[in-house]
């Protein structure tokens, strides 16, 4: 019994000594050594095996980090703590990566229109391929949720509405979202790349939206007020605008000619929505933070610290470029500051503006320094800056073509008729007689009337030679000026000045116009009636019909900014990149072309600085061939099928009025208090339930 037993495990000991000794040898023969840190790196990793990192898991990220195939925050899950610790253990440091988060594009939802009854398996990939879905709207959420099943944090949902809602708190940034959408309409972006992206016709665009010269995702603002989160409607500003108090406050609001409630009502006050979060941001003392993408190395310089420039430092700084802006004057805002009267922007409100931006930190600023004086295009280039942007406004006055202009004592330009009055210390205050005349149309000529009235002129004129209906000017600034007493002379070209002994001015004469055809603006021209003369008595003139560039520094011969074109004063510049003749010189604003909107001087900047950015990156700095481009001005250009004749389901509940100083009072008519006031809370909340949310084809009707 014991002998059948001893036999088997002797035989069983020796097959076992000599698999042994096989395996020795084997593991001399095929050894292979694994990298000790791609098990320390695996285990500071979030251990989700999510693929969101591009791996198969974490193991094989790892691997990937340890060899140089990744990056050491390729951890997605893990975020800032599990790449530090991860570049801990390689040796390295570790930047601070902006955080990748995903967003919904389109909220169709149930609202958008069904093109037929699809009975298919319910998956959006399945649907996009009969047809590109159901949706009447080609470009549309189809509403099977593909991309929340595909999403491993529960970072997303299909909201009540029928379309995907993220939860930005959960979203990692993985993308699987994205790659699970068959329409794009999940993005997953960085803020840098939501700085640098424009308008596309391939967007989902509310017409407001379109219509913006800032870009700014109107909708998505006030959809936050309706919800009472104010900051966050703040924030969605300031992706696009960078001065919403100031712009809140002098916005002509061209996108309130796109709304779409106007098809059946009046159109939604999105202006005073903006202004009222961004006060409430700022009175409520709400905690702000703004992203900034790591240092990039590269320094940029600012010639001009108005709004075009102090924008585009803003929007350069996020990208994570170092600044100097080098302002002529010894306060930052340009003619926002020196030509907009404190009764429409108070100081201290602008300046809470540029605090904001200058709080990014990475931007100095050098004031009462020159261009062409102080510093020009070599010192800067060989003071290691690597790209230059003049953003140096339009100052100088245009001509009103009559005899003696220049001469004649109690004649000025509007630039130094509001310089003078509008700060302290700028030039000596401008005295003004009883009577006040004013040539021109715009805007810059509604606040030389107004000025002059709390200056206390007893009786002020607007002199136009169109009649008011074809003013430039906002309608509600006509209507201020209307309702604090100013007269307008119509279809009148003034000739000659009259003038005493001393050469003081005591009147001026004028023919009256006919309107004739209409000339290269689109405008009716104005043709002067001979033997119409006629004659006011006046003590001061203000020439404000338009200003241009002063570019003489380009006309320097030898000078390296002499390379740079110019025409009528202006800086020529591509359109789309900013650039110049010069390579590494850029432009933006008003220097950048005619004079126009403040918030089209800020969508310039926004355009300058991507410009700035794909140059110093080594980019390709074309914009895409579908670029959406829209002449606010005439709305034009719009995306086909957005703009509608007539709508439906819409009730008349009329937009809240604005809140305003007494007109005629002693505080409207002899004081720069402020005039138009921020609405209340209920009154913004009233407004923003006005709001239909529109996306491109879609919006809320009324129930």
């Amino acid at each position: 019994m014991i002998e059948a037993i001893i036999g088997p495990l002797v035989v069983m000991t020796g097959l076992a000594a000599v698999a042994g000794t096989l395996l020795g040898i084997a593991s001399k023969v095929f050894y292979v050594w694994e990298d000790p840190r791609i098990a320390e790196v695996a285990n500071v990793m979030a251990g989700a095996n999510c693929g969101g990192c591009g791996f198969t898991g974490c193991d094989a990220c790892a691997a990937a980090i340890v060899e140089g195939r990744a990056p050491v925050n390729a951890c997605l899950v893990g975020g800032a703590t599990s790449a530090e610790k991860a570049a801990a253990v390689m040796g390295m440091e570790v930047g601070a990566a902006e955080p990748l988060t995903s967003e919904n594009t389109c909220t169709g939802g149930f609202r958008a229109p069904e093109k037929y009854y699809y009975m298919g398996v319910q998956d959006c990939r399945a649907a996009y391929m009969l047809y590109a879905g159901a949706k009447e709207c080609g470009v549309g959420c189809l509403g099977f949720g593909s991309c929340v099943k595909a999403c491993q944090f529960d970072a997303l949902k299909m909201g009540p509405e029928g379309f995907p809602v993220v939860t930005v708190e959960k979203c990692v940034g993985c993308g699987a979202c994205e790659k699970a959408c068959p329409k794009g309409i999940m993005q997953v972006r960085t803020p840098s790349q939501r700085i640098l992206h424009m308008n596309l016709v391939t967007d989902r665009l509310a017409p407001c939206r379109q219509t913006c010269p800032a870009e700014i995702n109107i909708p998505k603002y006030i959809n936050h007020i309706k919800n009472k989160e104010y900051d966050k409607a703040y924030l969605t500003v300031m992706e696009r605008n960078p001065m919403p108090l100031s712009i809140g406050r002098v916005c002509p609001h061209p996108c309130e000619d796109a709304c779409r409630r106007q098809l059946g009502d009046d159109p939604v006050s999105i202006n005073q929505l903006k202004r009222f979060c961004s006060d409430w941001v700022f009175d409520n003392g709400a905690p702000v933070k703004i992203p900034v993408a790591p240092d990039t190395g590269y320094k940029v310089a600012i010639v001009g610290g108005g709004p075009s420039g102090l924008s585009a430092a803003y929007f350069l700084r996020r990208l994570g470029h170092k600044v100097t802006i080098f302002e002529w004057m010894p306060r930052l805002a340009g003619m926002i500051r020196y030509g907009i009267p404190e009764y429409r922007l108070p100081k201290a409100i602008l300046d809470r503006d540029i605090k904001r931006i200058l709080d990014l930190g990475g931007i100095d600023v050098k004031t009462g320094v020159k261009f062409g004086v102080d510093f020009d295009l070599g010192s800067l280039v060989g003071g290691g800056f690597d790209a230059v942007l003049f953003s140096i406004g339009a100052w100088k006055h245009a001509s009103a073509r009559i005899p003696e202009e220049d001469t004649v004592k109690g004649v000025v330009p509007a630039t130094l008729f509001l310089r003078s009055q509008t700060e302290p210390g700028v030039g000596d205050p401008y005295r003004i007689g009883k009577h006040v005349g004013v040539i021109g149309g715009g805007n810059v000529a509604m606040d030389c009337l107004r000025s002059s009235v709390r200056m206390g002129a007893e009786k002020v004129y607007c002199l136009y030679r169109r009649t008011i209906a074809e003013m430039p000017a906002n309608v509600v600034e006509i209507e201020a000026c209307h309702h604090e007493g100013i007269e307008f002379i119509e279809l009148c070209s003034p000739t000659k000045f009259l003038t005493d002994d001393e050469g003081n001015l005591t009147g001026i004469e004028y023919l009256k116009n006919e309107l004739g055809e209409p000339d290269a603006s689109g405008r009716r021209k104005p043709v002067p009636v001979e033997g119409s003369e006629t004659v006011i008595e006046i003590d001061n003139f203000v020439l404000a019909i338009g200003q241009a560039t002063d570019s003489s520094f380009a006309e320097i011969e030898g000078a390296a900014a002499s390379r740079i074109e110019t025409f009528k004063g202006s800086i020529v510049v591509d359109p789309d990149t900013h650039q110049t003749a010069i390579p590494y010189v850029f432009s933006s604003g008003d220097s950048a072309g005619p004079p126009g909107l403040l918030v089209a001087a800020i969508g310039g900047a926004r355009r300058a600085a991507r410009g700035i950015h794909k140059y110093l990156m080594g980019e390709d700095m074309a914009m895409p061939e579908t670029r959406l481009r829209v002449d606010s001005r005439r709305m034009k250009g719009h995306i086909p099928g957005t703009i509608f004749d007539s709508i439906e389901g819409v009730e008349r509940k009329g937009r809240i009025a604005q809140p305003e100083l007494e007109p005629g009072s002693h505080e409207r008519q002899h004081t720069y208090a402020e005039v138009d006031l921020t609405v209340t809370e209920e009154e913004a909340l009233k407004e923003a339930n006005r709001c239909m949310r529109c996306c491109l084809t879609c919006y809320n009707r009324d129930v």
